[in-house]
């Protein structure tokens, strides 16, 4: 029963797209619902039986948001992908990979109204419809068309929602960040600690005793980190990396000629990052640690830089403020609220390109983690309609997004084979 179900579905849902869809312009307006459920994890010789819900079309659309063309860079075999970021993690050895260049429709990230529901998207993942804090994009909406992923346990911890666009050719995905006191609390912090510390979320000496993984080589004079133990931990299965790129290649087999754009906050948005620069696909991130170092330590095999740039064309936007400390790695240190909570959240280097809004010159805010929060950037710095001026006087509705060329991680740091060269 169920494969025939599923063969059907996925039909109806081909010749829905094929009909609905026109390959050969990109539209600039996107208009969106909540959708589907995800139940995770997928196993790979398993193939998802999501029905997609289908909107009466005489409702008005929900969500209004802006596109505009984006080049990228995607591989040309999955697999192959995989099989050379293996390769390298396990045998240190380079694999060529093949590059597809392509035009697609991506979020308008000059504009205004669109990031903020964008954003809005984002925290919406924190939580179910009807809940505290669920954001209600217009009257039209309709929260029983709400179907959240990961939700159904919480072993999972991986959470969020699928939005999509009522004629199913754009679709968002919204990845849950940090939550500091729930069901998923435990495996926030260790990801947290894995991706964006120095070195095994290590502080001082006391984490000697609670670190996340033992790749720290001691030195009376020295920092030492071992690079291949941290490469081995970031690929153990409750890294909520590995989930996402299970679901985004659900949505990619349910939404062939879908065009997918990913959305997070804090660490929601460094996992949007990562799984986007994974996948080629358009990725917008919201108060984000850096997540640049995470993406060696991965192994993730990214398209060469082009032109005058020094970074690869992944297809990032990073957004944050500067009295946010977290995406500035400026959270560290014994002292620091952040130390004290039990993160080491030291990475500041991002993927991509990155808009910050100048609030501590603008509105006189004091760098505090309490900014951090969605909420707060949605109502106090996103939906402010003035201008933000640039270091040159020029005033605009969104910043200028640029690259981080020069930015450097955990530059106290050495990291090498350190517990080779000492078992050897």
């Amino acid at each position: 029963m169920y494969p025939d179900l599923l063969h059907i579905t996925t039909l109806l849902h081909i010749l829905r797209v094929v009909i609905a869809s026109d390959a050969t312009v990109a539209p600039n307006r996107v208009n969106f619902d909540l959708h589907n459920q995800f139940n995770l994890p997928v196993a790979d010789d398993q193939l998802p039986l999501i029905a997609p819900y289908i909107t009466p079309p005489s409702e008005p659309p929900a969500i209004s948001l802006k596109t505009r063309p984006i080049t990228v860079y995607r591989p040309k075999s999955l697999d192959a992908h995989e099989h050379a970021r293996l390769r390298s993690l396990l045998h240190a050895e380079t694999e060529p990979i093949e590059w597809e260049q392509m035009v697609v429709p991506g979020p308008d990230v000059e504009d205004r109204h669109t990031l903020s529901q964008l954003a809005r998207m984002t925290a919406n993942a924190y939580q179910l419809p009807g809940h505290k804090n669920w954001y209600d994009l217009d009257s039209s909406w309709d929260v029983n068309a709400s179907f959240p992923f990961g939700w159904d346990t919480d072993e999972d911890g991986f959470r969020g929602h699928v939005f999509t666009s009522r004629d199913s050719s754009t679709i968002v995905l919204a990845i849950k960040g940090t939550t500091l006191q729930g069901p998923t609390s435990k495996k926030d912090k260790l990801n947290d600690n894995l991706l964006f510390s120095c070195c095994c979320a290590r502080v001082d000496f006391s984490w000697v005793f609670s670190t996340v993984c033992n790749c720290y080589s001691w030195s009376t004079l020295h920092q030492r980190c071992d690079d291949t133990c941290l490469s081995k931990a970031l690929i153990q299965d409750s890294l909520f990396y590995s989930t996402g790129v299970k679901l985004v290649k659900d949505l990619i087999f349910l939404y062939p000629f879908a065009d997918i754009w990913l959305v997070g906050h804090s660490l929601g948005g460094s996992l949007a990052s990562l799984l986007g620069s994974t996948f080629g696909l358009p990725a917008v991130a919201f108060e984000a640690p850096g997540e640049r170092m995470a993406a060696n330590r991965l192994h993730l095999p990214l398209p060469p830089p082009i032109g005058n740039s020094s970074r690869p064309p992944v297809p990032i936007t990073h957004i944050y403020h500067n009295a946010d400390p977290i995406p500035q790695g400026a959270c560290t240190g014994v002292a620091s609220p952040c130390a004290q909570a039990g993160y080491a959240l030291e990475t500041r280097c991002h993927l991509g390109k990155t808009i910050v809004y100048d609030t501590v010159q603008k509105l006189g805010w004091h760098v505090d983690l309490r900014k951090h929060v969605i909420k707060e950037v949605i109502l106090e710095v996103l939906d402010l309609e003035d201008s933000w001026p640039d270091e040159d006087g020029n005033e605009w509705d969104v910043p200028v997004a640029r690259e981080e060329e020069d930015c450097v991680d955990c530059f106290k740091w050495e990291f090498g084979d350190y517990k080779k060269d000492k078992d050897g």
